[in-house]
């Protein structure tokens, strides 16, 4: 008498499944069935057998299923800030820099007495807006993230009470922008930001907990399970919102343990924020002990999990501190290294020593450069790491730029990765293509070149700069398109549709170590499922990815989102 197979705890039915095929070659719906937590089968009419009296059935109805996605680059701390805790003045709120001075004047202070603000690009906005924001809302101190991370702007009251005045010093890394008499004018680029969110009031621990939870639910219901939150620590006041602090570090444990966390969370670590970092400042953050703060008290590390070090190289075109082989932008410099070191000889020393102090503490470094030759530069510092002592860390790249498509063999050849945000390229379009120029703008994020070369490389939002709706930053990368030509591009570096979407998920598994774990539909790995409302378009048909919506998403077994639970306004933040 043949025995029947356990029942499964769960069982998908129905689904088609994105470029597979069913073992038994056959062109019928796929079902999954998911016990312990994990995927047990995957196939046709073999695993209905599977289902038992007590088996949660779900009917995909034809729907894609996917890996759960995983954004690979995602600020989850200040993302959910912005979301939940900031007065909003992106592009969707204000059009004019009058329409940002419009939303501060009106907003309401917080408890502690200021206004935080999120969201203005100069891009978009065009200039003005110091000049605007300095007597904003007098009597009451103000502070404007921009929306890459790497500025601020903060009227008088806020400079006062922060002492930034006439004679104030840059910090290494940092820039704060001055009049024709040497007064600041309220604009702080990369390590100055730290000079004001030093003065800033802590953000209360239940405030970004209520804040995490809810933003949390958003992600979920996008079918996002993984993320990776690249920047916590004592380093992060200069990092976009100053909220990514030990403080944070210290909460996501917290839920983690409450098991409240339901997102999988790998975290890089920040000794120093977007300038100015140094081996010394490394050498002491390693020296801590800060990375084994969850192995320590027993936390779960495929649910959370310090997997290493931030690093910034550089800082971004827009802001001129992008550190280029070839002169760019209305200034027409190179820009430079934002780490510590007088000369560009020295600064690229200096990092050759932070990558080999991250490396031999069997940590990952992800590299922030934006420029090519601070790429170039963050490659030869794994390399020479490597060399030193060899070991599968994983160090990666974080935005890069490249010379000539020749340097993506270095990456593949050194198992160096490669993680960058399409919709930056799609979003600045025009704008970031005359900073850059032509010839650097076409071959920016060459994701089909890097394929050809075997680099592992994954696409991820970079939230709160772009949007956390992964359809749209895997339709970036197949059509090329920008913001201001909305046509598919056809300039050689595009994707295939699944080929981005490995790019969210089997991916970015590898770069957290995880492959064996996550990332992929197949026997044995965790059940963090992503079903969509339809089935998975054609590459013939990118633009129906965004007639697509999450409808189930599952973490380890779970059902995190369900159709009951979708938002009015679907994906769209």
């Amino acid at each position: 008498m043949e025995q029947r197979a356990a029942a499964a705890d769960m069982v998908v039915i129905n689904a088609t499944v994105p470029g597979r095929a069913l073992p038994n070659g056959s062109s019928d719906a796929a079902n999954v069935a998911v016990s312990g937590g994990r995927i047990h089968a995957i196939g046709g009419q073999d695993v209905l057998g599977m289902i038992g009296p007590r088996t949660r059935i779900i009917d995909a109805d034809g729907g894609a299923l996917l890996p759960g996605i995983n954004d690979a680059h995602l600020h989850f701390i200040a993302s959910s800030m912005v979301r939940f805790g900031y007065v909003r003045v992106g592009s969707d709120a204000a059009a004019r820099w009058e329409d940002v001075c419009r939303i501060i004047e009106q907003a309401r202070p917080e408890a502690d007495g200021w206004v935080r603000a999120h969201g203005w690009d100069e891009l978009v906005l065009g200039p003005g807006g110091p000049e605007l924001i300095l007597d904003c809302k007098p009597g009451t101190p103000v502070v404007v993230f921009d929306q890459t991370g790497h500025q601020l702007l903060a009227n008088r009251v806020a400079l006062e009470i922060a002492g930034i005045t006439v004679s104030t010093p840059a910090p290494t890394g940092g820039v704060i922008e001055r009049d024709a008499d040497g007064s600041p004018t309220g604009r702080l680029i990369d390590a100055a930001m730290e000079l004001m969110t030093r003065a800033l009031p802590a953000l209360p621990v239940p405030v970004m907990r209520d804040a995490a939870l809810r933003f949390q639910q958003v992600l979920h219901a996008q079918g996002i399970t993984s993320l990776t939150e690249p920047g916590l620590g004592p380093g992060a006041g200069g990092l976009l919102d100053g909220s990514c602090t030990t403080a944070a570090l210290d909460l996501l444990g917290n839920l983690a343990l409450s098991g409240e966390l339901t997102l999988r969370i790998n975290t890089l670590l920040l000794f120093a924020g977007t300038g100015g970092i140094s081996a010394g400042l490394v050498r002491d953050g390693l020296a801590s002990g800060l990375h084994r703060a969850y192995t320590e008290r027993g936390i779960d590390s495929s649910q959370l999990r310090i997997a290493g070090v931030k690093v910034f190289a550089d800082g971004t075109p827009r802001s001129g501190t992008a550190w280029m082989t070839e002169p760019y932008g209305h200034a027409c410099t190179h820009g430079s290294m934002v780490i510590a070191g007088n000369t560009d000889a020295e600064r690229s020393a200096e990092l050759d020593e932070i990558v080999r102090l991250i490396h031999s503490e069997g940590l990952q470094a992800g590299i922030h450069a934006t420029g090519d030759a601070a790429t170039e530069a963050a490659m030869n510092a794994v390399i020479r790491a490597q060399a030193i002592q060899p070991g599968d860390n994983r160090h990666y790249v974080i935005h890069g730029s490249f010379p000539s498509n020749q340097s993506l063999t270095g990456l593949a050849e050194h198992g160096i990765g490669y993680s960058t945000n399409p919709m930056i390229r799609s979003g600045g379009g025009s704008l970031l293509e005359g900073i850059l120029g032509p010839e650097r703008f076409r071959r920016h994020q060459p994701l089909r070149s890097a394929a050809r070369q075997g680099v592992r490389f994954n696409i991820a939002s970079d939230s709160p700069v772009t949007t956390t709706d992964w359809r749209r930053t895997i339709l970036a990368a197949v059509t090329r398109s920008t913001v201001d030509h909305p046509e598919p591009v056809d300039d050689g570096e595009g994707l295939g549709l699944v080929q981005a979407l490995a790019a969210m998920t089997s991916q970015p598994a590898w770069q957290d170590h995880a492959e064996q774990f996550k990332g992929t539909l197949r026997p044995g790995l965790t059940a963090d499922l992503c079903i969509l409302d339809a089935p998975w378009p054609a590459d013939s048909e990118p633009d129906a990815l965004l007639e697509r919506h999450v409808a189930w998403t599952i973490s380890g077994g779970q059902i995190v989102h369900e159709p009951s639970m979708a938002p009015a306004a679907g994906l769209t933040l």
